[in-house]
């Protein structure tokens, strides 16, 4: 396989891991950390997109700061809007650009099982999060004529550096959730990211599911 890959968030567990699975199938992969592109700076997304042909964008950057809202301070309430949800549109669009331009493209949005199942105290999370379910919808529908496909995909609880500081009595019960009593992992995440890009060719606007939660 061939392509220019951006994996958003991509100094992350499951952003590493990622890159590493594309890189490994062939692809040409950036992963950008915020240091490098921070997506809640519309010039700097400008920028980082500009004369780079994107075949591929993965929209995984982003960030937690829970609280219950009357609590969460305006502040925190735009930053986690700012990385999750308003970083990630101004991405696709950006990349979206050159995709039209050679009718050609995949965008992926990294959401979450919060979005559809929010669990009190996460009211911005999961807000933003939801946003990009609505935001890949609406793009799907957009940008179809011009041969582009957006997706969504909630990969599930994975335990990386975002969800280390839970206790382990709340990863148990996180984990009691699941009808197949495990984790889904950032390696699987990765395949099926892989697989939905290289072999799944008719399939855009859709949400996809990927641990064992039964709604």
């Amino acid at each position: 396989m061939s392509g220019q890959v951006v994996i958003t968030g991509g100094q992350g567990g499951l952003g590493q891991a990622l890159a590493e699975a594309f890189v490994a199938a062939g692809y040409t992969v950036a992963a950008p950390g915020r240091d490098e592109l921070d997506v809640s700076d519309a010039a700097a997304v400008k920028e980082y997109f500009r004369g780079r042909d994107t075949d591929l964008l993965i929209c995984n950057a982003g960030l937690t700061r829970d609280a219950l809202l009357a609590k969460l301070g305006e502040a925190e309430w735009d930053e986690v809007m700012a990385a999750n949800l308003r970083g990630a549109a101004l991405c696709a669009a950006a990349a979206s650009r050159g995709m039209i331009r050679t009718r050609r493209g995949h965008i992926v949005f990294v959401s979450s099982y919060s979005a559809i199942h929010p669990p009190a105290g996460q009211a911005a999370y999961a807000a933003a999060k939801a946003g990009l379910i609505g935001l890949g919808k609406s793009l799907a529908k957009e940008l179809g004529q011009a041969n582009i496909r957006v997706n969504v995909v909630l990969p599930g609880f994975l335990e990386t550096k975002m969800t280390a500081s839970l206790s382990e009595k709340r990863k148990e019960a996180v984990r009691s959730e699941h009808v197949l009593g495990r984790f889904n992992t950032v390696e699987a995440v990765a395949d099926f990211l892989l697989t939905l890009h290289d072999k799944l060719p008719h399939s855009s606007g859709q949400v996809f599911q990927l641990d064992s939660r039964v709604s």
